[in-house]
């Protein structure tokens, strides 16, 4: 029997890493904590089969490599400019606290303070992969709140890429610190980015042009696994920086080729595979007895990581003009710590600046606070009425929740618009050039100024959150529009809503069927689902580009839609509609014919031109200078430029089309 312990590894390592991913999702945990709990399953420190660790670890700098180009591959500028009032100052401050609080714990151990400001920035950073994970299984990942959350994250991922950098000079001298050492890793890091940002900014995006041209898709993706791992490895060889900061940057100059989201997709599977391998070999270093013998400590750093951390970014949001909800969202979010700690930690420990048994810590108060991470979310509304018993903090938090925008007083007959998202825009644009009043609630502050710039009035706050539709004039409204992507918000604006006024025509959208029933049954009046409304779209033009009458389409599509979008043809009325639709389409043949300026019956009226004796079919319409005239009269003369619509059956239809050509 052949010996290849490699493939054996792979195979063991990704096999106990499905099953604890399984594991960890049926009972609501991110697949991270099934992952890392696998590596402790094959680790040296657990009974049974043990995995080879270096083999693992070497097939896990991939993993690193993959993870950081993903993250600047997805990089934004314009997703963290547009949050950078609360980001960019949030992250540093909160990086720079966490880190302060992680040098104090371990001066109380007696750890060198190169080893404390490693643990304090390990510490200080959490997993996006687990903070994006909690946003969508709660539907606020595309909320104002998820998107803050995650441009602080995205500062945080640029701060600890600028650590990576940094860090060789931490160890560059006994002091534990040397100026000289940090200016030699700066030059190079200024040399790496130099020249990939001058010269490497032109050619792969021509290169990965050039290979596409091929129209050989393994080619692609052959050079994207070349550059990605090609400038990995020259950053750590020739610029002496490290392969996760080689493969951020490779992301992020791809990323501006308009090529980057097939090469995201292509990555996309390298990525997920050598990333759980990473994963596992984060696990396979976890000591089940070492915890046990230093639990002290690692529950220490771990009320760090889950409830200092939280408390800080609560207290920084007494400072900024945002909801207290947003520092809630952000605040729980970020109560963990993942992949950018782990690769902090090890380039500590590849550094001689944290030991393994400190580093285990880390590793113990990630596997920790991953887990709790998901309840953290569902704690939420408790946390929102505990901090409510606190008047004095609740009302310095919550001081910028309610509008100071544009006056709405005295508005009325108008329609109300919540969310100016890309839905709630295009609305808007409509109502505004058809004059209709209106009213729009949103808490993204730029967009406030946009509208207030058209002169529309405004309501600054957060609708599903706060008392400020209570002063959107509901009761004299002449509808409600609620365009929020995030369906949980929806039902809680649709109840405020129907609190305040009933009988208010209301329009929402729902982002799935289940929420296309449940606002049903709240009382919206049309409830649209994007996803599902594109999809009845295409049946509808299909229909009609079959020859089917456009009212039998039209009432089968509104069929469809009171049927909660259910395609299957359940009810009576889709069962009469499609019977209508087939006996039309057999027995009845619509048509337009135009008038040219030498017909024949130009200045004659219906009566004298008697259409239907002549060849059977009827004039059902007349379009005239772009105006509908529907069933003309008989005295209506006939005019050149005149649109008459004919119904009849095909050999009807076609015989009048010849009369009228003659």
């Amino acid at each position: 029997m052949h010996s290849l312990p490699l493939l054996i590894n792979i195979s063991i390592a990704l096999g106990v890493a499905f099953v604890g991913g399984i594991l960890a999702r049926r009972i609501g945990l991110p697949t991270i904590a099934g992952y890392l709990l696998a590596g402790i399953a094959i680790g040296p420190f657990t009974p049974g089969f043990v995995g080879d660790i270096d083999t693992i670890r070497q097939l896990a700098e991939l993993g690193v490599i993959f993870l950081m180009f993903g993250v600047g591959l997805h990089f934004s500028l314009a997703d963290l400019w547009r949050v950078r009032d609360i980001a960019i100052p949030g992250a540093l401050v909160q990086t720079g606290l966490s880190t302060l609080l992680g040098i104090a714990l371990t001066s109380l151990w007696g750890w060198s303070l190169s080893s404390g400001i490693v643990l304090g920035l390990a510490v200080s950073v959490a997993s996006t992969v687990v903070l994006l994970r909690g946003l969508m299984d709660h539907s606020l990942l595309n909320t104002p709140h998820g998107q803050a959350a995650v441009g602080w994250l995205v500062m945080e991922d640029i701060l600890s890429v600028l650590i990576l950098v940094i860090m060789p000079a931490l160890s560059g001298s006994a002091a534990g610190f040397s100026w000289i050492s940090l200016a030699q890793t700066l030059l190079k890091a200024g040399a790496f980015f130099a020249v990939m940002f001058l010269g490497g900014v032109r050619f792969i995006p021509w290169l990965l042009e050039r290979t596409a041209h091929t129209r050989s898709r393994e080619l692609f993706i052959l050079a994207v696994l070349a550059i990605t791992l090609g400038i990995a490895m020259a950053a750590a060889e020739l610029f002496g920086v490290s392969l996760a900061l080689g493969a951020f940057v490779a992301g992020a100059i791809i990323s501006q080729s308009h090529l980057s989201h097939q090469v995201g997709a292509d990555v996309f599977s390298f990525r997920e595979a050598f990333s759980v391998l990473f994963f596992v070999s984060i696990g396979m270093l976890v000591n089940p007895l070492f915890i046990w013998q230093n639990w002290g400590q690692i529950l220490s750093l771990t009320l760090l990581v889950v409830v200092g951390k939280l408390v800080l970014v609560l207290l920084i949001g007494m400072f900024f003009p945002r909801p207290a909800r947003t520092f809630m969202i952000v605040a729980v979010g970020l109560s963990q710590i993942g992949e950018f700690s782990f690769i902090l930690g090890e380039s500590g420990v590849a550094l001689g600046l944290l030991q393994s048994n400190q580093y285990a810590l880390v590793l113990a108060a990630s596997l920790i606070s991953i887990t709790l991470n998901p309840f953290m979310f569902k704690f939420l509304p408790r946390l929102e009425r505990l901090l409510q018993g606190i008047p004095g903090f609740w009302k310095k938090l919550d001081a910028n929740k309610a509008s100071r925008l544009n006056p709405v007083n005295g508005i009325a007959n108008h329609v109300v618009v919540i969310g100016y998202g890309r839905v709630g825009e295009h609305l808007v644009e409509v109502l505004r050039s058809l004059n209709v009043p209106l009213l729009v609630i949103e808490d993204d502050v730029e967009r406030i100024e946009k509208l207030n710039q058209l002169q529309i009035a405004t309501l600054y706050g957060d609708a599903a959150n706060s008392e400020v539709i209570t002063h959107a004039g509901l009761e004299s409204a002449r509808a409600a529009v609620v365009t929020l992507p995030d369906e949980g918000a929806a039902f809680m604006v649709v109840a405020s809503i129907k609190a305040i006024n009933p009988k208010i025509p209301l329009i929402a959208r729902a982002a799935s069927r289940e929420g296309v029933s449940r606002l049903g049954r709240m009382g919206v009046d049309h409830v649209v689902h994007p996803e599902l409304e594109g999809g009845l779209e295409i049946i509808y033009d299909t229909l009609l580009g079959l020859g089917f009458p456009l009212r039998e389409v039209h009432e089968y599509a509104e069929a469809v839609r009171k049927d909660s979008y259910d395609i299957q043809v359940t009810s009576p009325q889709e069962h009469r509609t499609l019977r209508d639709l087939l006996v039309a389409a057999s027995e009845i043949d619509i048509c337009w014919v135009e008038l040219e300026p030498g017909s024949p019956l130009v200045g004659k009226t219906l009566q004298e031109a008697d259409i239907r004796s002549n060849t059977g079919a009827s004039v059902i319409a007349l379009v005239r200078a772009g105006r509908l005239v529907a069933n003309p009269k008989s005295q209506t003369a006939f005019a050149p430029g005149d649109r008459l619509g004919l119904i009849g059956d095909s050999e009807q239809v076609e015989s009048a089309r010849t009369w009228l050509a003659a």
